[in-house]
């Protein structure tokens, strides 16, 4: 949170005749034109009343001062809004002086928790959160430029995610044209259409998302085991993967082989 600010009050120089600014957190009021300083109780009525309320304001500045905590930010909140209570029963200049100045800073700090709460989403990589903070305080801190790199980051998980979705819509009825072809032969002009309308179909319930397409995407990736293991009594497939990786290391071999060769030459 940004120093509190010292608050200009009606007050009147008793030296020369300026403008006596009040500076609640130091205790003191200066003159603006000679520089002259007093103690707060020493110029302005009935301190008293006001003591407590000014000590409220000292303590949520101590709270938000040094490493503020979302704990500490609530403090300081909870203690501001209290101190603008306090000093709007009251009447004068002071009082509409504290209460103004303590309802300045609940805003300041309502915007240093939209923003860090921007940071903390953006660090964990939840950037449409993150984005949605960040939106709130325009033109604070480095806001705007977080602004941007949640954009292109968000962006990049949409295409992402449409990719995922068009996978899923296709996945489970893959799996089951394969099944309805090894099973019972069934001709490819039948599949074909059963493949690409249940893609469709599928695809739109999970990009439409909600608990339909929640189910959806939860059967295409379950319905996946049984799959394989239909695949490896059938066809033991587990031969064919031995095979297959037997062939991969071969590969790689060779090619140290060649690399080694090439590099004595």
């Amino acid at each position: 949170m940004s120093e509190l600010n010292a608050t200009p009050v009606t007050f009147k120089c008793k030296i020369c005749g300026g403008d006596v600014v009040n500076n609640f957190l130091l205790g003191s009021c200066v003159c603006s034109h000679c520089g002259n300083k007093w103690n707060l109780e020493d110029v302005i009525p009935d301190y008293s009343q006001y003591s407590n309320i000014i000590s409220d304001i000292n303590e949520a500045y101590e709270a938000v001062s040094n490493n503020p905590t979302v704990v500490s930010l609530e403090r300081a909140k909870s203690l501001l809004d209290f101190a603008a209570d306090e000093s709007e029963k009251l009447d004068g200049v002071i009082a509409s002086d504290l209460a103004k100045m303590s309802r300045d800073e609940i805003a300041k700090i309502d915007k240093l928790q939209s923003y860090m709460k921007g940071v903390a989403f953006f660090e964990k990589k939840n950037y449409q959160s993150a984005l949605a903070e960040f939106e709130k305080v325009p033109g604070y801190k480095n806001s705007d430029e977080f602004k941007k790199q949640c954009r292109v980051y968000v962006d990049k998980q949409n295409k992402t995610n449409r990719f995922m979705e068009v996978f899923l819509g296709m996945l489970f009825p893959a799996m089951l044209c394969i099944v309805l072809k090894i099973t019972m032969d069934v001709s490819l002009t039948v599949l074909i259409p059963l493949f690409l309308g249940l893609s469709v179909v599928l695809g739109l319930l999970i990009y439409l998302g909600g608990l339909t397409g929640s189910i959806v995407k939860l059967v295409s990736v379950l319905s996946t085991i049984p799959f394989l293991v239909f695949l490896i009594i059938r066809y033991d497939i587990h031969i064919l993967f031995f095979k297959l990786c037997k062939l991969i290391f071969m590969y790689i071999i060779d090619m140290i082989k060649y690399v080694l060769v090439d590099s004595k030459k």
